[in-house]
């Protein structure tokens, strides 16, 4: 016969963590990936790595992020996110320039929501040392 000892108060059963991939398609987690861009803990490094953690932004309705990564002279005053979209995924399918060493650069992808997608060929800029997004070309 086995005894049990009963578990205190202050002792948690330990569960696996969930941390499912980033919602911009990378393996990272949301946390590692453009999660620490959402918090502030640094910049996006690319113009691709800007429109992933918009994308996630979008996902998770974070209009102060969307408004701060906007270039200021095409930022619109306020932003009115649908909260019945529901985004689903995304695929880059180009990108030029964009990299540390650019000022300009542009990201084509493709976003996919509960019945439909967007395609967009997006423009950015270095502005202040940090990548921006300044507006789109949508088809």
């Amino acid at each position: 016969m086995s005894r049990r000892t009963p578990r205190s108060r202050n002792q948690r059963r330990s569960a696996p963590a969930h941390n499912p991939p980033c919602p911009c398609g990378l393996a990272e987690t949301y946390e590692a990936c453009c999660g620490r861009f959402h918090r502030g803990e640094g910049a996006a490094p690319t113009a691709e790595a800007l429109m992933r953690s918009r994308y996630c932004a979008f996902v998770k309705r974070d209009e102060a992020y969307l408004l701060r990564t906007w270039h200021p002279r095409t930022r619109p005053a306020r932003l009115d996110l649908d909260p019945s979209t529901r985004w689903t995924g995304l695929e880059i399918l180009a990108t030029t320039e964009g990299t540390p060493f650019h000022t300009t650069g542009t990201v084509t992808f493709r976003a996919s929501y509960t019945g439909g997608s967007l395609h967009e060929r997006s423009r950015f800029e270095r502005e202040n040392g940090a990548w921006v997004y300044v507006d789109g070309d949508v088809s």
